[in-house]
């Protein structure tokens, strides 16, 4: 819900604000950038005005509820509201809350919540709520009786004013929080199109970090659902990142699928984990990506044990980065319905072939050698090579 004429959109975001004023006008430009093309990416006409501490967007009425939306999935954006804009004169301003009062309060409690960014003006935030709010009272009085309730109101009217416009807006729309997209350094993002690599890879994109999405084709134990559902959630996480290439290194690793199946029994599932990473390590180099992000979770997994995920990790020089560590499986499901990537992920692909009957929970990365091809590196260096992009 806004206020009738509402032209415009309130951006605030929230760790950007913690950072030195070059690195905060750095990242409040970057996320003018990808707010601007989200806009683009869904046809919201809109001019993103950059201004200090609070990006707005400038729009029409119509379109107004959509850009909102369109700012509140860009990474960086704490809250969005649909508003309008007005003079800095309390005279301007209680008129505004009046006709918002008349066009959108039809009964319950209301309250006024009241901020003044400019400190010269010739009144307070407290003046202004209450003189907004007997405004806002005088307005509706005729029609119903009007309630104030300052703790839980049924209708907030929020009045910020900056230094040469106020704005008046109904509602507060949560967007994702965290960083900028493009703020930190990219990332290879292992993406097997299960419910967790997506949520996994979303979470470094909130922290600031472009993904590179890398599919490894499991061959007979993947298939076209396996890697049709992998592909779908990658096209899923671009949507949030029009202005960023995810096209998805797919690469080649039916052979060495086989090879394990057919060589290793214990520890098999560990050993492809390990060829995944050197795999990752080598693409990394190619695109100057500085990590791993996977949707690992603690015991999730008999190959996520703490004792397993120290074996599988030494296979690189690379961080990992598991966001998901330590999350509860109805978190994460929760989050990939939220982010819309949870019906592509739930395709029922049969990679779980791959796993032997016996699965090793406690490995030992010097047993696990004895066991694992000698030539595992190399396979994945070759398969690294091999890696083509393709369109998600």
């Amino acid at each position: 819900m806004h206020p009738p004429g509402a032209d415009t959109v309130l951006v605030r975001h929230g760790d950007v604000n913690t950072k030195s004023n070059t690195v905060k006008r750095y990242m409040e430009d970057r996320l003018a950038e990808n707010i601007e093309a989200l806009l683009a990416d869904r046809s919201i006409p809109g001019e993103v005005e950059r201004r200090w501490n609070r990006p707005l967007i400038h729009t029409d009425e119509e379109r107004v509820d959509a850009a909102t939306d369109a700012a509140t999935d860009a990474f960086g954006v704490v809250s969005a509201s649909p508003a309008l804009t007005v003079d800095t004169a309390m005279g301007e301003i209680c008129t505004a809350l009046a006709e918002t009062a008349r066009a959108c309060y039809d009964g319950g409690t209301f309250a006024v919540d009241a901020r003044r960014a400019d400190k010269s003006l010739p009144y307070t935030s407290e003046e202004l709520a209450r003189e907004g709010g007997t405004a806002i009272w005088e307005a509706v009085e005729d029609e119903f009786s009007p309630e104030v309730d300052l703790d839980t109101p049924d209708l907030t009217f929020g009045v910020e004013v900056r230094e040469d416009f106020a704005f008046i807006y109904l509602e507060t729309v949560s967007g994702p929080g965290g960083l900028p997209l493009g703020a930190q350094e990219p990332v290879i993002a292992l993406i097997s199109g299960g419910i967790d690599s997506p949520v996994a890879a979303y979470e470094l994109m909130k922290r600031g970090s472009p993904v590179v999405p890398v599919y490894v084709d499991l061959g007979a134990y993947g298939g076209i659902d396996h890697e049709a559902r992998a592909m779908e959630t990658v096209r899923t996480l671009s949507r949030y990142a029009p202005n960023f290439d995810m096209q998805v290194y797919k690469v080649p690793g039916g052979e060495t699928v086989d090879h394990l199946v057919e060589t290793m029994e214990q520890g098999r599932m560990l050993s492809l984990r390990r060829f995944f990473y050197r795999t990752a390590e080598h693409l990394a180099e190619r695109v100057d990506a500085h990590g791993i992000v996977t949707g690992e979770a603690v015991g999730q997994k008999s190959s996520q044990t703490l004792q397993n995920l120290g074996v599988t990790s030494r296979a690189t020089r690379l961080p990992i980065h598991r966001p998901l560590l330590t999350r509860d499986k109805p978190e994460i499901v929760a989050q990939a319905r939220e982010i819309d990537t949870y019906t592509q992920s739930t395709i029922n692909a049969g990679c779980n072939r791959v796993a032997p009957d016996r699965v090793e929970t406690n490995a030992r990365l010097e047993p696990l050698l004895e066991h694992e091809p000698d030539d595992l590196f190399e396979r994945a260096e070759d398969a690294a090579k091999r890696a083509e992009l393709v369109e998600p």
